[in-house]
């Protein structure tokens, strides 16, 4: 037998229906407030269906009985007031609610329940109830909290660490980065990643996957490696027999995606007739293989890269303006290693570490790592380090310096002394730290961890105008 105080607020149909949901239906009658302050309104519960005993562990007859919205007295504190005055906001407007909070019970126990509902009218529009259910989402909640807490702990240690997971770096630049990649984890909103070529945009979108939480696989996809007459059978895969050499059905990448990332390198050279195709998949979800008329789902996060430059692309026709605007969501600049300060040597470190390679670099090649531009970044870095293993110095040779950099070619030339080398050394760190900002020597003083009269100091000794 349903209980409730009086009033049919539901048919026998309805009330059978609710009894066996996986949640607590419930009507409560609206009393107004007696004061100015209309949200000092109350709510008495005239009908709980028998989820009630499950939720809350007390029998629907037991809750109705105490002449009250016993859940408010349920909820933690600062639940309370929020839910008890958004819902009102929503039910004077004629519309529904929904809210999630915490219920506490004695024995110290904490649940997670989503409220649904509505108001009730009176023929002239006043409210008279609110009609709803509840259910209880405790373990989806904890899980995310979990991860959220995980996060937040991670993004407090990211400025003591040396880098991010194994992305590699310090610098103010790469802290930038960081935040974004903690932010792009927390939601699924698509995310496109932009650098020059070498600045490890492949790490910064298994960092986004990792941090994600994400069930599914880590899908990468090197656009400008598929030959165009296979693009579409390698994205949507087909069945066989579908074109020749199709001689059995094959899964794409958006498939393999399902419940993962699909990241895309070079989105740029994906041709204007795919983007038409992807654009679809990327509003739906939905895809359709090659040689099948059937569609089929995949929830997949989908990250984006490139080195191009999409909005020129996109004056150019070359790609769809409509395609442009769903990948590019959430940007993330990768910056090139020549604007990562302090984080070459790093990198460096961390290089040999994982060579199990105990090396110390000398000067004279350290000052040239230094002043190098580094067009290729880490992955030129990379190369260099691997050079070096086996060639030493001679390795500097691989290093393209520019001519008129007489600094270079002396040390190349290795005519400086000890003495020279470092002075040399750091009158070229000011130089740049000073052009980078703008000739303000106190924000030069600031990056450089430096006394501002040591600074000054230097700049007149090494004659710095």
């Amino acid at each position: 037998m349903v209980q409730y105080r009086d009033g049919n607020y539901f048919s026998e149909f309805e009330k059978n229906i609710f009894d066996i949901l996986p949640g607590l239906a419930y009507y409560c009658k609206f009393i107004p407030s007696k004061t100015d302050n209309p949200y000092d309104y109350s709510l008495i519960l005239e009908y709980a269906s028998k989820g009630c005993m499950e939720l809350v562990g007390i029998s629907a007859a037991e809750f109705i009985k105490q002449n009250k919205n016993v859940l408010e007295h349920l909820m933690t504190e600062d639940d309370v007031k929020r839910t008890h005055n958004y819902s009102y906001d929503q039910v004077r407007e004629h519309k529904s609610y929904e809210m999630k909070y915490r219920i506490k019970f004695a024995s110290g126990l904490l649940k997670w329940v989503w409220d649904i509902g509505a108001g009730d009218y009176d023929k002239q529009g006043n409210i008279i109830g609110y009609k709803g259910v509840i259910m209880d989402i405790s373990e989806e909640k904890f899980n995310e909290l979990e991860l959220q807490e995980e996060n937040k702990q991670l993004k407090a240690s990211i400025e003591q660490a040396n880098g991010l997971g194994r992305i590699i770096g310090r610098s103010k630049a790469m802290q930038n980065v960081y935040e974004l990649i903690m932010k792009a984890s927390e939601n699924d909103m698509n995310v496109i990643i932009l650098g020059e070529t070498g600045c490890g945009k492949d790490l910064v979108a298994k960092a986004i996957h990792e941090y994600s939480g994400k069930k599914g696989d880590y899908v990468p996809v090197n656009c400008g490696a598929i030959p165009e007459q296979l693009m579409e059978s390698e994205f949507f895969g087909h069945t066989k027999g579908s074109f020749s050499g199709a001689y059995a059905n094959k899964q794409g990448f958006i498939a393999a995606a399902d419940n993962g990332t699909l990241f895309l390198d070079e989105i740029g050279e994906i041709p204007l007739n795919l983007q038409v195709k992807l654009l679809r998949t990327l509003e739906n979800r939905t895809y359709t293989p090659l040689g099948s008329n059937t569609p089929k789902n995949s929830n997949f996060r989908l990250i984006t890269a490139t080195h191009r430059d999409l909005n020129q692309m996109v004056q150019e026709k070359n790609m769809r303006s409509d395609f442009f605007y769903r990948i590019n969501v959430l940007e993330i600049h990768l910056p090139p290693l020549r604007e990562r300060e302090n984080d070459l040597f790093l990198l460096v470190e961390n290089y040999f570490k994982r060579k199990n390679a105990k090396i110390t670099l000398p000067l004279k090649v350290r000052l040239a790592m230094q002043n190098y531009h580094w067009p290729g970044n880490v992955r030129e870095l990379h190369n260099f380090l691997d050079k070096y293993l086996f060639l030493g110095e001679d390795a500097l040779k691989s290093l393209h310096f520019s001519e008129e950099d007489s600094f270079l070619m002396n040390l190349t030339a290795n005519t400086l002394s000890f003495k020279e080398a470092t002075e040399e050394f750091e009158r070229q760190i000011i130089m740049k730290s000073l052009s980078q900002n703008q000739g303000n020597t106190a924000k030069c003083a600031e990056c450089l961890d430096m006394n501002l009269r040591t600074l000054q100091r230097k700049i007149k000794q090494f004659g710095i105008k």
